[in-house]
């Protein structure tokens, strides 16, 4: 499963310190791994009906600090299988962010952008270029980098799909090369 290179939709806009019993309360988290039943108690801190709002190809954005708490994969995988195509926030926390990129959720750090985006305002996220645009106006909002081999990681769908296509992982590539030079 490759992620297409830009995904547009409408933006859930969040607060700081989102924190992963918000984003999965630990009940839900230790009842299951079906990441199918995982996703409806995404945002169930926030709203137990989340999952009868959000649409497929919605997109989050949020201020500092998101997904801290629990190191499970749960948090991104619970977003993921909901529908959101990806999460746009000033800064998240670390394993969080680690999380995302293995399970091929797109994870996109945008200084400042919380304090730019209205609720459901139409956005479209580059995962090529690592950039964010609001619709609205054609702004731009770029990302901080991320190293190529962790985005052509993402695009394919996470570690698992990686694997499966490849037989190697990116970073076994590079100390490859680095070790031929």
């Amino acid at each position: 499963m490759t992620i297409p290179a830009t995904l547009q939709g409408r933006a859930w806009v969040w607060p700081d310190n989102v924190n992963t019993d918000i984003i999965i309360p630990f009940r839900f988290k230790a009842r299951t791994n079906d990441p199918v039943e995982m996703a409806k108690y995404a945002m169930y801190g926030f709203d137990p009906e989340f999952y009868k709002k959000v649409k497929q190809g919605d997109l989050f954005v949020a201020g500092r600090n998101f997904g801290g708490g629990s190191s499970r994969e749960q948090a991104p995988v619970a977003i993921k299988y909901a529908g959101v195509a990806a999460v746009v926030v000033e800064s998240f926390a670390r394993i969080f962010y680690r999380n995302s990129f293995a399970i091929g959720l797109p994870a996109l750090e945008v200084p400042g952008i919380s304090k730019e985006v209205k609720q459901f305002e139409e956005l479209e996220v580059n995962v090529e270029n690592w950039s964010v645009k609001r619709l609205r106006d054609g702004r731009v909002f770029q990302a901080l980098k991320v190293p190529g081999f962790l985005r052509n990681l993402m695009r394919e769908g996470g570690l698992v799909e990686y694997y499966k296509r490849h037989k190697t992982f990116p970073w076994e590539q590079l100390q490859t090369a680095a070790a031929t030079a």
